[in-house]
């Protein structure tokens, strides 16, 4: 299963190939890393507004805590995330030998 192209050398399609139990482990562990994303994204997108209600008889300086984590909280969480996600990645990316050079 091919899953990095080579770019020096135009007749040959891959570069790096790996047997289908390697490449099934990988999809796997990114597969599974993308659903916990998914989790988290929805989270911060729906979770935190659904629960403001509640969360604003919690103070945090000076603002309900269900504003700030409604206007700045999920897009922490968002942005946190997109970090976590592109480091967790290339882990899993160099754990098979398919990272980018």
């Amino acid at each position: 299963m091919p899953l990095v192209d080579n770019a020096d050398d135009p007749k040959s399609a891959t570069s790096a190939a790996i047997d289908a139990e390697t490449g099934r482990a990988y999809w796997r562990k990114t597969s599974n890393l993308m659903w916990v994303v998914l989790a988290m994204w929805a989270f911060a997108g729906f979770g935190v507004h659904f629960f403001a209600g509640a969360l604003n008889k919690i103070v945090v300086m000076g603002f309900p805590l269900g504003f700030y984590m409604a206007a700045q909280g999920s897009l922490i969480i968002f942005v946190v995330g997109l970090f976590w996600f592109a480091k967790r990645q290339n882990e899993i990316d160099e754990e098979f030998g398919v990272q980018e050079d």
